[in-house]
């Protein structure tokens, strides 16, 4: 049976930021680290944990500025360097002599290409599994082909409180009101089958109002003078087909010239599928994770559906 989540030693950053780590499933089992977005904290992936603990040893961390970790003011601390450099010091903390494998959400999805991209990490991912965050490089680098036009007007529709993001003081006093609180609570339950009784994830005011440092400090300068590098990693990316904010487009085709062992699956269900369906998220992690283990070369890129 899978251990219940317990809080491990906290792990210190590069810059002294203080993380709060924590550990779940099988003790012996090959290490995978969860990497939560933006405006949740760790709890977002209990259910994922749960599936996926008999078999792995599952991290997950609370990102800077969320949850029981370091709450950085400044906006520089929030840039995808630094996001990175938390990762090497949970990985090097729970992992030191193996590597690891990466599965990411939302905004822990779009900073974790920055460590998979990262040659300093060669060898320290076994597999990557990204749902509804592309690459910020590649998302820029994909808006410049004029044979996207209509997507990328559409995404940039989708993404209209990025923009919104960018203003000062005023998007943290309007996550603060109660009504926006629900809508979150709302967007997350769509779809669910259980969305009448099922609780959504427990965000505090940390949770919303810090990570809106994340859109200021990496937006425009990663879309507008983009700097894509290639992977190696063998990568998943899963897609909702109903998310409306990572438009499946520029998320299953923005890596595309860049990620040598690519694996895009569209999937059913909206942005929080990591908790309206973590079985689901749990058979794709696992399958991929099988796949991809002893392989001595990598495959060509892959588009599936399900």
């Amino acid at each position: 049976m899978p251990l219940d989540p317990v809080s491990l030693p906290s792990v210190t950053s590069a810059d002294g930021t203080r993380l709060a780590v924590f550990e779940s499933g099988n003790p012996r089992g090959p290490v995978l680290v969860a990497v939560h977005g933006y405006p949740d904290n760790h709890t977002v992936w209990d259910g994922v944990a749960t599936e996926l603990g008999d078999q792995f040893r599952v991290i997950t961390y609370d990102v800077r500025g969320a949850g029981a970790s370091d709450k950085p003011v400044r906006r520089s601390a929030y840039r995808i360097e630094r996001l990175t450099e938390d990762f090497a010091a949970v990985i090097e903390a729970v992992s030191p002599d193996a590597p690891v494998h990466l599965l990411a959400h939302d905004w822990g999805a779009i900073q974790s290409w920055g460590p998979v991209t990262d040659p300093a990490f060669v060898g320290r991912i076994a597999t990557h599994t990204s749902i509804s965050g592309p690459s910020l490089d590649y998302v820029g680098a994909w808006m410049r082909d004029r044979s996207h036009l209509r997507a990328t007007l559409r995404q940039l529709l989708a993404s209209y409180y990025m923009v919104l993001f960018q203003l000062p003081r005023l998007p943290e006093l309007v996550v603060r009101r109660p009504r926006v609180q629900q809508g979150i609570a709302e967007v997350e339950l769509l779809g669910r089958a259980d969305a009448a009784t099922a609780e959504p994830v427990a965000r505090g005011i940390a949770d919303l109002t810090n990570g809106i440092n994340l859109y200021r400090a990496n937006v425009v300068p990663r879309v507008t003078r983009p700097r894509p590098r290639r992977t190696s990693v063998p990568t998943q990316v899963l897609a909702p087909v109903d998310d409306p904010y990572a438009g499946v487009a520029v998320a299953t085709g923005a890596p595309v010239p860049f990620v040598d062992d690519l694996t895009v699956t569209e999937i059913p269900g909206s942005h929080w599928v990591v908790t309206a369906r973590p079985d689901l998220i749990a058979m794709h992690v696992r399958d991929f994770i099988s796949q991809k283990s002893g392989k001595a070369a990598p495959s060509q890129t892959k588009r599936a559906r399900r």
